[in-house]
């Protein structure tokens, strides 16, 4: 097929030209060489496909035919590859990212405005989720990689750590005065606390760490918005657990204030994941590379 290839293209060429000679510079071939090549392939199609003349080369009925189909067959090859070039060079192609409401605002958003701003030609598409969601886009195939919390115990992922973040409470001014000095997990527990609903990594992560230290966790509130958390402390309807990195603004200023514990709960981190048998794209690769480890 490639030799098939080959000869359409000198034809095409010589056809161009309306000669042999000139088809012969173009191409970087000896005109010896294109004329075997049309020869070759007139004795292929079992056609006469030029009339040789003293003004040059003439394309007969059957040529004029085929030349039509070659130069349309050709088109769509060139384009073709043009448009392999545009997403080599990444000025077309698709983005997919699978992350949470939460990380997509406190962490990945400024990372997205920036890659569309170098690249204005890759489409992004954002798919929301919790982390066994965004899990489940990777593997159907619905997104190229996620963005989550860790860590992530499936086999299948590669998982690149991108940011530590820090699991801490807060309260808002009627409680204010427990921030004042560390406090013990008996008094945390006796609080009215205010967590994540269940089976999100967040909450799993916490709920574990008071378990190894002998503590059972019962929220007054369990929501499914960390805003809602942030704001269900704001308005003093309780303790809060929430991530420092995310809500620095409000402790900035003066709108939550930090309960410190008298032991503080380890951090962990939010990463990259995307499944380790399927090749990024090249959108994909550099979008992680943009997206420098802060760990």
């Amino acid at each position: 097929m490639v030799g098939k290839l080959d000869l359409y293209r000198v034809f095409n060429i010589v056809s161009k030209n309306k000669s042999f000679s000139k088809a012969a510079k173009e191409l970087y071939m000896t005109q010896s060489a294109v004329s075997q090549a049309i020869l070759r392939l007139e004795k292929e199609l079992e056609v006469k496909l030029f009339h040789r003349t003293p003004k040059g080369a003439v394309l007969t009925n059957e040529g004029k035919v085929l030349n039509e189909h070659v130069n349309s067959a050709l088109g769509i090859l060139d384009a073709g590859e043009n448009k392999i070039q545009a997403y080599k060079g990444l000025r077309k192609g698709e983005l997919r990212v699978a992350v949470g409401d939460t990380i997509s605002r406190y962490f990945l958003l400024p990372y997205l405005e920036e890659f569309h701003a170098r690249f204005p030609g890759i489409k992004l598409i954002v798919l929301n989720g919790t982390t066994p969601e965004i899990l489940d886009f990777i593997k159907s195939g619905e997104a190229d990689v996620g963005v989550c919390n860790l860590p992530i115990d499936d086999e299948q992922f590669r998982v690149i750590p991108c940011m530590e973040i820090h699991d801490i409470f807060v309260c808002g001014e009627k409680y204010k005065r427990i921030s004042r000095e560390p406090i013990s997990f008996d008094h945390l527990m006796g609080l009215p606390l205010i967590f994540f609903e269940k089976n999100t990594v967040s909450r799993t992560y916490v709920d574990r760490y008071f378990k190894k230290k002998g503590y059972s966790i019962s929220p007054v509130f369990e929501l499914g918005s960390y805003d809602l958390i942030m704001d269900f402390a704001k308005g003093n309807l309780g303790i809060s657990c929430v991530v420092r990195e995310f809500s620095r603004e409000y402790l900035d200023r003066g709108i939550l204030y930090e309960v410190m514990l008298e032991e503080e709960i380890p951090s962990r981190q939010i990463g990259i994941v995307n499944l380790k048998t399927v090749p990024l794209s090249r959108a994909a690769e550099k979008f992680v590379e943009s997206i420098r480890p802060r760990v």
